[in-house]
């Protein structure tokens, strides 16, 4: 650097983490929660030879990197920031500045943590990414990833996962459903039979009872059938009811998960990541692209990140996974894994042990820090693998401020990436 001097602008704890990283390094810091104009002008002194901007918010990063550009053109400069569009465009207008995502950093360990014990990060650079890096011991080792099944497997899989219901609405028009099919079948049946029509007219008769626009004659009918037929009309009353509920309650609701087609909840060998933020959604992308079959779990309704999962194919349900009775809907038992990415940690541990609860032996990830309450929860059993993101945001920010090339986008693969994931 031009400078031995570097400013840290944000007042998270991935900020501080960073401002440590720095010292510890040998450094001099001077860290700004919320600097104003003013105050930052004052302090880009000519001794300052670096900025980081580590910020809730992207549009705020965006204002105080062009705000940095302006009052020192050309200064070494490192932001973070969540949106892929956000960051392209902010490195295309100031070109010394280097980005890098929280979510990008923590992905490639929560991938390997939600694949394996022994792995340590995946790489996730490539459009199909094939490798997996092995926790090392000594020399660093690389294996690849072999979990992609047959065509003809994932074919069975996804068969065997349609027409299943994940919630009421579901449910109601999957009994609705079946309940209309299978009287329209009995009628059909018993017109053939008793009434001797063939089977085109038998059907029409049948579909006239069911719908209950349509009776039998008197005359060609026996007294037994006009009785059932006059049953399972009124039987059919409910399940068109039911049937109309269930079209009515999903089309009128923000639903992301399917009965049938590609965003069906799988049944097994699936990972279920809890909170669709932005690490969470890239973790349902990077599972994917991997083969391993993904389901989310999101309380907001209202989630932005919604509408990219449905484009993306993943299924999303709309509940709260501490919900014991909606995590026996996701089939833990046969589960490869869950991973917590909720922005609040306290409900990751309830979650974690939730599913706990339902499978003891279930490999579970949490996205967590320094909480107190994290430890202390820790040390009483085990919950799982713990990431804690915001040290590996604060080690990859002050790798970008010492690094040589700081035109370059920070990559996935960082150092700071590997071995951040306490179990």
């Amino acid at each position: 650097m031009d400078g031995s001097k570097v400013l840290v602008i944000g007042g998270l704890d991935t900020a501080r983490r960073a401002c440590d990283a720095l010292t510890r390094r040998g450094h001099a810091v001077v860290h700004l929660p919320e600097p104003t104009e003013a105050g930052l002008r004052t302090a880009l002194g000519p001794d300052v030879g670096a900025v980081a901007i580590v910020v809730r918010g992207d549009v705020v990063a965006l204002r105080y990197a062009l705000l940095v550009e302006h009052l020192r053109p050309s200064i070494r400069l490192v932001v973070t920031v969540f949106d892929r569009t956000v960051a392209d465009q902010l490195v295309r207008a100031i070109p010394n500045c280097r980005v890098t995502s929280p979510a990008d950093i923590a992905v490639p360990v929560l991938t390997a943590a939600c694949l394996n014990d022994r792995l340590a990060a995946t790489d996730t650079s490539e459009p199909v990414p094939p490798a997996v890096a092995e926790t090392p011991e000594g020399d660093a080792n690389t294996l690849i990833w072999q979990h992609r099944p047959s065509r003809i497997r994932r074919v069975a899989r996804a068969l065997a996962g349609q027409v299943r219901s994940h919630d009421n609405a579901s449910q109601m028009l999957l009994v609705g459903l079946v309940g209309l099919l299978a009287a329209l079948t009995a009628e059909w049946l018993m017109a053939a039979r008793v009434l001797h029509q063939d089977g085109p007219e038998a059907l029409y008769t049948a579909a006239r009872l069911v719908s209950t626009v349509g009776m039998v004659e008197n005359g060609r009918a026996p007294g037994w059938y006009l009785v059932v037929s006059s049953a399972g009309m009124m039987l059919t009353i409910t399940f068109a009811a039911l049937f109309t509920a269930g079209i009515v309650e999903r089309s009128l609701s923000v639903r992301s998960a399917g009965i049938i087609g590609a965003r069906t909840v799988p049944r097994s060998g699936h990972v279920v990541v809890v909170g669709l933020g932005q690490v969470g959604l890239r973790l349902c992308l990077a599972l994917r692209r991997l083969g391993v079959p993904v389901v989310a779990v999101e309380r907001d309704p209202q989630a932005a990140n919604l509408r990219l999962a449905k484009a993306a194919r993943i299924p999303v349900l709309i509940a709260h996974a501490e919900d014991r009775s909606v995590l026996d809907r996701l089939r833990l038992p046969k589960a490869r894994a869950l991973a917590a990415m909720g922005a609040e940690e306290l409900d990751n541990v309830e979650v974690a042990i939730a599913a706990l609860a339902i499978s003891p032996d279930l490999r579970v990830v949490l996205r967590a820090g320094d909480n107190d309450v994290i430890t202390e929860t820790r040390s009483l059993f085990h919950i799982g693998a713990v990431c804690d993101i915001s040290a590996m945001t604060a080690l990859s920010v002050a790798d970008a401020v010492i690094a040589e090339n700081s035109a370059a986008p920070v990559g996935v693969r960082s150092d700071a990436a590997l071995g951040r994931c306490a179990c």
